[in-house]
């Protein structure tokens, strides 16, 4: 098995869009510029970049830009997983030329009930396609928006026959049970919740971090966590990243982050999402916002 080569926190970084629904390139690479200067990694093109109302064109000319601008890709995990085979190794191909550290890969998500076999052969033959040993691949478990669960058999065999290259998952399951039961069978393999509440009871078990929506708006607190879960600090800063998700869960996610990001920067162009996701309503908006700010939230500077 590789030795994992990420830990901490990381950002599926948020999209913001132009009026005209087109990427917002300038406030992309600041947002990601910011959260890098906050201490966490970014994973771009993941459910909350609305990776998958994004065009291939447009995720490899963003990856672009960050490369462009100087960001370190080797705190970057981008999203490649499409349905099609083509397209997921067009991607992680792109990714692995820009040297980012890792890529993090949906299963082909339209076919449901699909074996084991048929799921396996995938991921192996996106493997082999890229065919370039740089490739660090963290499978994306998220069953309940993919409908293709990434099961313990499936990871055990890719980490069997490419243990060079399989480095991690991130499980978005929700589910504690199949946290556990992953890290009790692969120790050493890199292991990220999908919440950062999780990370106390996770990293005790030897989980490296977490792949977090409210990274986008929490990174101080939610980095720190990850490094200090079990000292003397741990307790507080578990208990202030929870207040701040249970609050932005509460929500619709993806608009919920982008009025966050709207209202602290007073930029109203950061509410702008995608079709087919609505931004909040005002009344949601304002409800948010109140809530955040009784809790004592502030975006970091």
């Amino acid at each position: 098995m590789v030795d994992h080569e990420l830990t901490g926190a990381f950002a599926p970084v948020v999209t913001p869009f132009q009026a005209d629904l087109t990427p917002d390139a300038p406030r992309f690479v600041s947002h990601c510029a910011w959260l890098l200067s906050h201490g966490v990694g970014l994973a771009p093109f993941g459910t909350n970049s609305e990776a998958n109302s994004l065009g291939l064109a447009e995720r490899m000319a963003l990856l672009d830009l960050l490369v462009d601008n100087g960001l370190d890709t080797r705190r970057m995990l981008p999203g490649t997983g499409c349905c099609s085979l083509p397209e997921t190794v067009t991607l992680t191909r792109h990714a692995v030329a820009h040297g980012c550290a890792g890529v993090l890969m949906l299963p082909p998500f339209f076919y449901k009930g699909i074996s084991d076999d048929g799921l396996y052969d995938y991921y192996a033959r996106v493997i082999e396609q890229v065919g370039d040993a740089r490739l660090r691949l963290y499978l994306y478990h998220i069953p309940a928006l993919s409908g293709v669960p990434i099961t313990l058999p499936v990871i055990e065999r890719l980490i069997r026959d490419f243990p060079r290259t399989v480095a991690g998952i991130k499980d978005s399951s929700g589910d504690w049970q199949n946290l556990s039961a992953m890290l009790d069978a692969f120790p050493g393999f890199g292991i990220f919740p999908a919440s950062e509440s999780l990370i106390t009871r996770a990293s005790a078990r030897g989980a490296k971090g977490c792949i977090s929506a409210t990274v986008n708006i929490n990174p101080e607190v939610i980095a720190r966590l990850c490094r200090e879960w079990a000292d003397d600090t741990g307790a507080a800063l578990q208990a202030q990243a929870d207040a701040v998700r249970s609050i932005v869960q509460s929500f619709p996610m993806i608009p919920a982050l982008k009025a966050v990001l709207a209202s602290h920067r007073d930029d109203a162009a950061w509410a702008q999402v995608r079709a087919p996701l609505s931004r909040l309503s005002d009344e949601q908006h304002e409800q948010l916002h109140a809530q955040l700010a009784a809790c004592g939230f502030t975006l970091p500077g």
